[in-house]
């Protein structure tokens, strides 16, 4: 198809479904409270249509009921009788459809040629902006990205909610958790005092896990991803900024085959190592984990990364190691706005994906040999108000681990912005950097 010929071609449109909706609710005016969520007034291609539609939602929000007398009466107030057709095109809309039972197939319609009409409108300003050369290509990469997104995914098509819909949802929410009959409503971590504490991570929150450097906030968010994606075969993407695809599956291997992270760097396996690392090998295989090991990663990658991995692979949970390794466009800004940036974007992505995402964070040297607290994030403020949940680990550091093969720790809920806070005893494994639960002593 030539340019002059998609010049010419009328945009995606079904007037004779636009009318059988208008009908319908005529008819049926009890369809209103359904169609009110599906269908806005910009999804009509007729501008009359719109406005008929326009008088209904009108009518709907002062709880009156709609017929014709009491829609063109309504319409004659807003003084748009007349854009929207006359009286007479309003009375002839019942004519136009027999029965308002197929209402939901005409709003299907309906909405499905307005997204084509979105797609054929987006496609032409990305065009006109791909020729705009003062703007990185990158920049323009990641805007597309997330238009093509926010089109496909309809779920966030409204963002006002009355609250009539709001307590319906939410006591459906609670019964379907009564009836599931667990306490994790959310992604687990495999550390079940904590699990208990936050019911799991949660959709569209943000996690922070703080600690010094050494203590083992990495290996903390391996544990959790061997619970997450080898155990209970959950989708996990992980975001890997300071060590690589294969250091990531060393460790790993090491923590399920619990096997010494050493001997396997040295290759000094004895038969029973090898089969322990063959059955761990195997396990992992099929685990639904994604790794991205792009150092020092710009926040756009970041971002259009994650929405590729939600497209492709509908991952439920995103870790990032760690968020002081990523950059953004402004290098030179100070640390403070890049951080408070950084941590605004992370959560605004938490939402769009509608997914938990944890974020590694170093915390200030205060806090060495001491527990850390909220003050102690390094970088901004801005970490500590974003985050949903804050969590900080704290052990004490050995000299030795083969003199300590077992070593107490503590995990701090800091911060849970719908929950408790409190500690969290655990036990870690130095020789294969593996934080556990820890067992009772009763």
């Amino acid at each position: 198809m030539d340019a002059v010929e998609l010049k010419d071609k009328v945009p995606p449109h079904n007037l004779e479904a636009e009318q059988a909706v208008l009908g319908a609710l005529l008819l049926d005016w009890q369809a209103m409270t359904e169609v009110a969520t599906k269908l806005k007034p910009d999804r009509f291609y007729s501008f009359q249509n719109q406005v008929v539609y326009e008088g209904m939602a009108s009518l709907n929000r002062q709880n009156i009921r709609g017929d014709t007398l009491t829609l063109i009466n309504e319409l004659t107030k807003l003084g748009k009788l007349e854009q929207a057709g006359g009286a007479a095109y309003i009375a002839s809309l019942t004519d136009t459809v027999p029965t308002s039972a197929n209402v939901s197939y005409y709003v299907d319609i309906v909405n499905d040629c307005a997204v084509r009409r979105d797609m054929i409108k987006m496609s032409a300003e990305l065009k006109a902006t791909a020729f705009d050369t003062t703007r990185e290509s990158k920049l323009l990469l990641e805007e597309a990205e997330k238009k093509i997104f926010n089109l496909a995914d309809q779920r966030s098509s409204s963002s006002i909610w009355e609250m009539q819909s709001v307590v319906s949802s939410t006591i459906n929410l609670i019964d379907a958790r009564y009836k599931n009959n667990t306490e994790l409503t959310g992604v687990p971590s495999g550390i079940a005092r904590l699990d208990t504490m936050t019911s799991g991570f949660q959709k569209s929150e943000l996690i922070i896990i703080g600690a010094r450097p050494s203590i083992g906030k990495t290996a903390f968010a391996l544990s959790m991803m061997q619970e997450i994606s080898v155990e209970r075969k959950i989708p996990c993407g992980f975001f890997s900024l300071e060590m690589s695809n294969l250091s990531i599956g060393m460790r790993l291997l090491s923590q399920v085959a619990r096997i010494p992270s050493g001997k396997l760097r040295k290759g000094m396996l004895s038969m029973p190592d090898f089969r322990k690392l063959q059955d761990a090998a195997g396990r992992c295989y099929n685990a639904p984990l994604y790794i991205c090991d792009t150092p020092n990663m710009q926040l756009l990658e970041l971002r259009a990364m994650a929405r590729r991995m939600k497209t492709n692979y509908d991952i439920k949970i995103i870790f990032i190691d760690y968020i002081g390794l990523i950059t953004t466009d402004n290098p030179g800004a100070p640390v403070y706005e890049t951080v408070s940036e950084i941590s605004k974007s992370l959560k605004a992505l938490a939402r769009e994906l509608d997914i938990p995402i944890v974020a590694l964070c170093q915390v200030s040297r205060d806090a060495e040999g001491n527990e850390p607290n909220l003050a102690q994030l390094r970088g901004s403020g801005s970490i500590e108000q974003d985050a949903d949940v804050v969590l900080f680990l704290h052990r004490e550091r050995t000299k030795s681990d083969e003199e300590n093969p077992v070593q107490e720790a503590k995990c701090i809920v800091a911060k849970q912005r719908n929950g408790a806070t409190g500690d969290v005893e655990m036990m870690f494994f130095p020789s294969f950097t593996k934080f556990e639960n820890k067992v009772s002593e009763e």
